[in-house]
């Protein structure tokens, strides 16, 4: 799978990065090496969720 990462300079030093296909999945790193390890882990993260059964009521 790609997913495009916007990578950005923090201000206090390091970067932050966040993936615009994955609402809420975003990172930071005070290096990019670790940056690029972050990403992978958030990516994971976000996406393995569990979905519990929702149930409809009609009102």
């Amino acid at each position: 799978m790609r997913l495009k990462v916007v990578v950005h300079e923090a201000e206090e030093g390091g970067y932050w990065a966040e993936v615009p296909a994955i609402i809420g999945c975003a990172t930071q790193g005070d290096t990019f090496d670790e940056l690029l390890s972050n990403v992978y882990e958030a990516v994971e993260g976000c996406l393995t969720v569990d979905i519990q059964e929702v149930s409809i009521i009609e009102l």
